[in-house]
């Protein structure tokens, strides 16, 4: 198979220094991207060399840059409590960035690009596990459709300019995301990195309970994001929507996004119990069923991208073993 995608490629990771675009990085340099060597590079400005809210900002530096493939992986992200505590800030600048990196992309002529998405685009009762057809098919979790509903725009832009230009832009859904470089804030955080601070800080003070948000009974699925960066140049390298053995929809239609999961999930309160286990937290688990649950289950259907030859290796213990000690690690900090 002729990959898609050579040695001597200018990258550009948008959002590079994120928990997803320093893992994205990671990989691309393992695995012989971006070297001097192979004339290739690694473009990843920070936030204060490049401010991809600013439309004008951005397209000057396409111009000065010429990257060749582009991979967006930045976003302004957070749990439940962020979602619906800032609504308008998760969708307006989610929007701004996604339009001026996909946009300036297109108009740079760049090779391939790979927008990131997230599985919180997809109907909050979809059918389990969710298969990318579900896109657009009923209504969305009420906590975090502002993220959800910038996300379905990058999707369709990407899509769009397939379509009507033959832009080469493709879309990947993961799920739950961990790893190293997560973020551990008490209120911003996702679930995964929100329970391991709680209970790591618990096991430290000799807490005699931790409380955590709703009911425990949602389930959830979670990929580690080396799997995650993985599976994106996987698809970079091997996935051409307009070639005879790609990914089809229900109805025989090329398919321009797929799911990047880990095909299993667990309820909140089991997540809860592996995490106190690995933090050595002997105290109580109380429920603040006062809190909201957000979507009752959320898998998703990875057989698409497993005919394609790819498959998640880190098992969610391994991960979590790994993530504690990389929070810990920031304690001592």
């Amino acid at each position: 198979m002729t990959k898609k995608i050579s040695l001597n490629e200018k990258f550009f990771i948008a959002g590079a220094n994120g928990m997803v675009g320093k893992a994205i990085k990671r990989k691309l340099i393992r695995s012989g991207y971006g070297s001097i060597e192979n004339n290739g590079s690694l473009l990843t400005p920070s936030r204060q060399e490049l401010n991809l809210l600013d439309n004008y900002e951005v397209e000057n530096w396409f111009k000065i840059n010429s990257p060749s493939v582009v991979i967006l992986a930045a976003a302004k992200v957070g749990g439940i409590y962020a979602n619906d505590s800032f609504p308008a800030d998760f969708i307006l600048e989610n929007l701004k960035i996604q339009t001026n990196v996909i946009e300036n992309s297109w108009k740079s002529n760049v090779k391939r690009f790979l927008f990131l998405g997230s599985s919180c685009i997809y109907p909050k009762y979809a059918s389990q596990p969710i298969s990318e057809e579900s896109l657009l098919t009923g209504a969305l979790e009420p906590t975090n459709q502002w993220y959800a509903l910038a996300k379905i725009a990058g999707i369709k832009l990407c899509e769009s300019l397939r379509k009507q230009y033959k832009f080469d832009a493709i879309s990947i859904m993961p799920t739950n995301l961990y790893g190293p470089g997560d973020n551990y804030h008490p209120k911003n955080s996702h679930v995964l990195p929100a329970l391991i601070r709680k209970f790591s800080i618990a096991a430290k003070e000799s807490l005699p309970s931790v409380t955590c948000w709703g009911s425990g009974s949602p389930f959830r699925e979670f990929l580690h994001v080396d799997d995650l960066s993985d599976a994106a140049l996987f698809l970079l390298e091997n996935w051409d929507p307009d070639q005879p053995n790609a990914p089809l929809d229900s109805n025989g239609d090329p398919l321009l996004l797929l799911n990047v999961g880990s095909g299993h999930d667990l309820s909140i309160k089991e997540l809860a119990n592996k995490i106190a286990s690995q933090t050595k937290y002997k105290g109580k688990i109380l429920w603040d069923l006062s809190k909201p649950d957000g979507t009752p289950k959320k898998l998703l259907n990875i057989s698409k991208i497993k005919n394609l030859g790819w498959e998640p290796l880190i098992k969610l213990d391994d991960g979590i073993r790994e993530a504690v000690k990389d929070f810990n690690s920031q304690l001592i900090k």
